[in-house]
């Protein structure tokens, strides 16, 4: 029997483990420090909640630990334990708000030992955060799984961080929305932006006017009980949801159904196509109001946030300059354009979330003088429409930089900062920046592409608005992400897996027989989507089907930058680099090699078949690049006037063409321009 000055040895845990600390935390701690040894983890893996816990604390608990179970392959109970003898405390002060706000308290610590760890957080929402930290430290250590030990303080820079996914346009399946929320609070995000009504659709049940939906959705649209389900779920993963209901533009299918909305004669329908529209709201009549009034006080009994988004962008006034009573109204008034009457029904709708307890959220176009400073501007034009906003005393959220539709890469994203190192703004200013929001814009995205649109870019995002500003190593990010895209696909997520179903539709049944599968993945692995000027070429309408080739691709695939990289690290010394040389010498024989696969497999599919110039050109790049290395690693000059034939084919290969582009020709471009001509 042990004396009473001997140790207990946690049964989850072993001595400590040789194991290097794999850091592949993403968003990265505001402190993090190493500490020697690991906690190993067992079956024996307890846990015990502190002085405080309620049933959200609880449900995350319960999570965590059967997330770990599933990471493990340990049969790890979920019954708590004994303080003394467990091995995670999570120990919270108190609940937090009953309503999350934008400035609840989200820090925590977490502290791992070779005997055990605690988690230390004011809120449950902090506890939340702190319990996806010890989540994403848990790695293999030979035939067993450890946390590192390690402390950790963490807690964000920014306190809005945020998803916008734009359900109007395209409806997107309520089982996505949640899996999106689960992905959201793995990275630590707080915000879900629910875009709810456009020219497209109208997206939420109203009971007080429910030809809202009847003639206005298409019947794709969520319940009221859907919408409260999804808040709670949300809520129990310490995000707050906003609703945005845009107005007076983009109200197109409001006005099917309620055409005496209108500020023009009509008649409405839902609209299949994209862009800015003349359907607007008639701001001269207090019907409408009154209208607004009803459907607002609805809404908020649903959606208990603080905020409401009332968009107020892109009205193009024509209806209210070619309506003649509008205009006698705007005389009688001193309104001197559209502009002053979109502020006159600003103003008007201002009153009205006030009375329903909601401050106003808008786009760029909401922010006026007259307006009071408690409204929130969401900025899409950029950093110096924010910083000009932050200066006149508005809060203010950065979008610009965030654009997911616009198909940009992570690291576009990473690098787009709501407060840049060299801005003039004063601490107060800054202050005012409450934070980031990535936006899904869904003219060119449904329920099978929104997966691979948000994720795992996003995870970026996520970690720019989160860490401190001197995170910023771009290699870094990506091999951190590399592990927090597989790490989400444990929620459902399909940003992974739709690439491998979408090629094997594609190709047809008997491609992967014929082994024409690896031709078609070497072919994908150089390319990605278009930008967004780019889809639109192509994906015209709400009823445009998602069966290209455009949609099967992953923005930004991990190829790119790892080419790039090749590339950058080959050209360092090419005489020298033998690895490299034969790395990417390899690589260029598959492109060379794929084309005649490629061509049969296209012969039997129509579809892939629109891409052939494509796979042509990859062939003929392939050859340009085993040129190049051959140059490069021979000292050997290029005969006169190479260089000059394969900057044109570059300079061809980069034109929008198949609805795809080449995610390899800026680092093939570099190696050209190295080699030195005779």
């Amino acid at each position: 029997m042990a004396s009473a000055k001997t140790p207990v040895q946690n049964p989850a845990s072993a001595q400590p483990s040789p194991s290097v600390f794999v850091n592949t935390l993403m968003p990265q701690p505001a402190h993090l420090t190493e500490q020697p040894g690991a906690l190993v983890i067992t079956p024996s893996f307890t846990t015990v909640e502190g002085h405080f816990h309620d049933a959200r604390l609880d449900h995350a608990v319960t999570r965590a630990l059967n997330r770990l179970k599933e990471r493990t392959g340990l049969l790890i109970a979920n019954l708590p334990a004994d303080s003394a003898s467990a091995t995670l405390t999570v120990d919270v002060d108190g609940p937090g708000e009953a309503i999350q706000s934008d400035d609840e308290n989200e820090s925590y610590s977490l502290d791992v030992t070779p005997s055990g760890a605690h988690l230390h957080a004011a809120t449950d929402i902090g506890a939340m955060h702190g319990l996806e930290t010890l989540l994403q430290l848990v790695q293999p250590d030979g035939e067993q799984f450890i946390l590192p030990a390690v402390s950790i303080q963490d807690a964000p820079r920014f306190r809005w961080r945020g998803l916008m996914i734009d359900c109007g346009r395209h409806f997107i399946p309520f089982p996505v929305l949640l899996r999106t929320l689960d992905a959201m609070a793995a990275v630590k995000m707080n915000v879900f932006h629910w875009h709810l009504t456009e020219d497209q659709g109208f997206r939420i049940e109203s009971k007080l006017f429910p030809k809202l939906t009847e003639d206005g959705s298409d019947g794709l649209f969520y319940t009221q009980d859907q919408a409260r389900e999804l808040v709670a779920y949300a809520r129990d993963r310490g995000i707050r949801v906003v609703p945005e209901f845009d107005m007076p533009g983009h109200t197109g299918s409001w006005l099917v159904g309620y055409p005496d909305l209108a500020g023009g004669p009509g008649p409405f329908h839902i609209e299949r196509r994209f862009g800015v529209f003349d359907p607007v709201m008639d701001p001269t009549r207090d019907s409408t109001y009154k209208f607004i009034d009803a459907f607002i006080g609805e809404m908020a009994a649903i959606f208990p946030d603080p905020y409401m988004h009332i968009g107020g962008d892109e009205n193009n006034g024509v209806e209210w300059k070619q309506n003649p009573r509008i205009q006698t109204f705007m005389h009688d008034h001193n309104l001197k354009d559209t502009a002053a009457l979109q502020n006159y029904f600003n103003q008007k709708l201002l009153q009205i979330l006030k009375k329903h307890d909601k401050r106003m959220v808008g786009w760029d176009e909401i922010l006026t003088p007259d307006l009071p400073k408690d409204i929130v501007v969401q900025s899409w034009r950029g950093f110096d429409s924010l910083a000009a906003g932050a200066k006149q005393g508005y809060s203010g959220i950065l979008s610009a930089g965030y654009y997911l539709d616009h198909m940009d890469s992570a690291e576009d994203h990473y690098l787009v900062d709501p407060i840049p190192a060299k801005s003039d703004l004063t601490a107060d200013q800054q202050a005012r920046i409450l934070g980031g929001e990535a936006c899904m814009w869904a003219e060119y995205v449904n329920g099978d592409v929104v997966d691979s649109r948000i994720w795992p870019r996003t995870a970026a995002i996520a970690e720019r608005l989160w860490s401190p500003q001197g995170v910023n190593n771009v290699d870094d990010m990506y091999r951190r992400l590399a592990a927090e895209s597989i790490r989400l696909e444990s929620f459902g997520l399909t940003h992974l897996s739709q690439e491998k179903i979408g090629l094997r539709r594609l190709a047809g049944p008997s491609s992967e027989e014929a082994g024409d599968m690896n031709a078609l993945r070497t072919f994908v692995s150089v390319l990605q989507p278009p930008d967004f000027s780019g889809i639109a070429s192509e994906h015209r309408t709400t009823l445009s089907p998602f069966s290209a080739l455009t949609f099967v691709l992953p923005p930004d695939p991990p190829s790119r930058h790892d080419f790039e990289h090749l590339v950058a690290d080959y050209l360092q010394d090419p005489v020298a680099a033998e690895a490299g040389q034969t790395q990417l010498t390899g690589i260029f024989d598959a492109w060379i090699a794929a084309e005649p696969d490629l061509l049969r497999m296209m012969a039997n599919s129509p579809i892939l078949a629109r891409t052939r110039p494509r796979a042509e050109q990859l062939a003929r790049l392939g050859t340009l690049g085993s040129e190049a290395v051959s140059y490069l690693s021979s000292g050997q000059p290029a005969p006169q006037g190479w260089k000059a034939r394969q900057l044109a084919l570059l300079d061809q290969a980069g034109r929008l063409q198949c609805g795809v582009r080449f995610t390899v020709l800026q680092p093939l471009r570099d190696l050209v321009n190295s080699v030195q001509e005779r």
